[in-house]
């Protein structure tokens, strides 16, 4: 599923957490030429960001709720995350 090292995609969830993002300067921010570097396409596919129209604004990237649930798993120690398969349980 994940081409993209997990430390990039916390860093697009959390730059685009801090303030929605149009998806212009999405793009011209993390635009890559290497093709197995899928920091975008992962957080979308794993439903971490979405595109939302914003009237007078154009297309705007928000950080979803899974996007912030993952920021805030991320940020705890290690030894207090729970595993993976209870997350999906969830």
């Amino acid at each position: 599923m994940s081409d993209a090292p997990e430390s990039l995609v916390f860093d697009l969830v959390e730059w685009v957490a801090k303030a929605p993002r149009s998806y212009a300067e999405m793009l011209d921010a993390w635009r890559t030429s290497c093709p197995r570097l899928t920091v975008w396409e992962d957080a979308i596919e794993r439903n971490l960001v979405m595109r939302k129209p914003v009237a007078g604004r154009g297309t705007m990237v928000v950080v979803t709720e899974a996007g912030r649930r993952f920021l805030t798993a991320a940020r705890q120690p290690a030894t207090t995350r729970e595993p993976a398969a209870l997350r999906r349980a969830s």
